[in-house]
């Protein structure tokens, strides 16, 4: 285990990584991001599920270094008298959660098609190609739109909020698999020509275990970059979606919830209520972006 750890540690990458002042910012904040998303309980002053630690006269609370504040309550409250730092932490979770499984819903449409539409070309490759394109024509906030609007009126109120997450991730991963799938395939069609390709087809290999033990390995590394980036997309998406109401209900806040619902307060004089989520937000998505940027120049070949 130590010596797996000295190598990665005197890789390239990781010598490249210790180069970047903003790669290792950005590392940071997306590590204590994590750190919330995985132990929220153990981060959040209060658990803001519990309703018994809730109280109304706690409401409207500034935030502890103005008058009026309480140091019980770093950032102040919301409107229901929940401590706000903790409802980040925990809308936090929601963001990311739903960031990261889209994207991974992306992966794993776009990945196989981009291989079966660069690897067999023909019918395939012009099936798939298609359907591409006419994905491209449409928006992705307006697909995810059309697929809340029909999921609320096949499940109901109810249902909807209960399965919010899950229908939410459908929505935005279903939308961005084109890209995974449009960059495997170039990758694809060049790979294919190489001469290990042609020497796995020699000795008998099947077509699905070339594409999959051979071609896969040599295509994933555009795929990791695009992946990091679009992770930022993903979480705009989920606040842009929650803000405006089609995303996670109140009961379950994500930071777009948390926005939409302080911005109600923002012209009454409660700033902090849309404020503080929304530098939270900024720095998440940064910090992914900043990441991504890294990532991409450091697997780049031409720029070593």
């Amino acid at each position: 285990m130590t010596d797996v750890l000295t190598r990665a540690w005197q890789s390239d990458i990781a010598f490249e990584f210790r180069r970047s002042p903003a790669a290792i910012g950005a590392a940071a904040v997306l590590l204590l991001f994590l750190a919330a998303a995985v132990v929220p309980d153990a981060l959040a002053p209060v658990p803001v599920f519990d309703l018994t630690r809730i109280a109304l006269r706690d409401a409207f609370l500034p935030p502890a270094w103005m008058e009026g504040g309480s140091p019980a309550f770093l950032l102040g409250t919301d409107a229901q008298g929940r401590d706000l730092l903790s409802a980040i932490i925990y809308g936090a979770r929601v963001s990311m959660l739903v960031g990261a499984a889209s994207v991974l819903l992306s992966v794993l449409i776009g990945v196989p098609l981009g291989l079966i539409a660069g690897y067999r070309g023909g019918w395939a490759d012009a099936l798939i190609m298609r359907a591409a394109d006419i994905q491209l024509t449409f928006p992705a906030i307006l697909v995810a739109v059309i697929f809340d609007g029909i999921a609320r009126a096949a499940l109901g109120g109810v249902a909807h909020e209960r399965l919010a997450v899950p229908l939410l991730i459908l929505a935005i991963g279903i939308t961005g698999w084109v890209q995974y799938a449009r960059t495997v395939r170039g990758a694809t069609m060049v790979e294919r020509g190489r001469d290990y390709v042609a020497a796995a087809a020699l000795i008998g290999r099947r077509q699905g275990a070339i594409m999959l033990r051979h071609i896969l390995p040599n295509v994933l590394t555009p795929v990791l970059v695009l992946a990091t980036i679009n992770l930022a997309v993903a979480i705009i998406l989920e606040a842009t979606l929650s803000f405006v109401g089609l995303g996670i209900p109140p009961t379950q806040p994500s930071l777009g919830t948390l926005i939409r619902v302080g911005n109600d307060y923002l012209l009454s004089g409660e700033w902090w209520i849309v404020i503080f989520p929304g530098i939270a937000l900024l720095l998440l998505v940064l910090a992914v972006n900043l990441l991504g940027d890294w990532l991409r120049d450091a697997l780049n070949p031409a720029l070593q």
